[in-house]
């Protein structure tokens, strides 16, 4: 079995400290820029995702290859996001209560199903902050 692995870290890492930890062959290494002087961990967080999520993303060629228990993604040991349940009683009072645990104004962009004229699945709301 071959793996096409791709992984993102905050920090400098020196190639043969990754060499020597995946031990399998072939490593690139690719460093994301593009971002303007004095961009923030979140704007830099939002360039990795984007680039890693094109991965996931990716149908698999043949779906009847895939092996149980396989998946698309994980998070190394100790980096599994802590779920936070904000409830209110409108998307507005959810969205301010969102606002004031990240320590921040309200969402830059916001989207609902509830604009989708032919929304299938269940009510569903995404904001973006910062």
């Amino acid at each position: 079995m071959h793996f096409h692995v791709h992984f993102a870290v905050g920090r400098f890492v020196p190639r043969g400290l990754i060499d020597s930890a995946w031990g399998r062959g072939w490593v690139s290494i690719k460093m994301l820029g593009g971002l303007p002087h004095g961009s923030g961990a979140l704007a830099e967080a939002r360039v990795a995702a984007r680039y890693l999520s094109k991965y996931a993303t990716k149908s698999f060629v043949d779906a009847g290859t895939r092996l149980t228990g396989m998946h698309r993604y994980d998070l190394a040991q100790g980096f599994q996001p802590k779920a936070v349940r904000l409830e209110g009683p409108t998307k507005d009072a959810v969205l301010d209560r969102a606002s004031e645990h990240l320590g921040m104004a309200g969402p830059d962009r916001v989207w609902s199903s509830a604009d989708v004229e032919d929304w299938a699945g269940p009510p569903a709301i995404w904001a973006q902050w910062g």
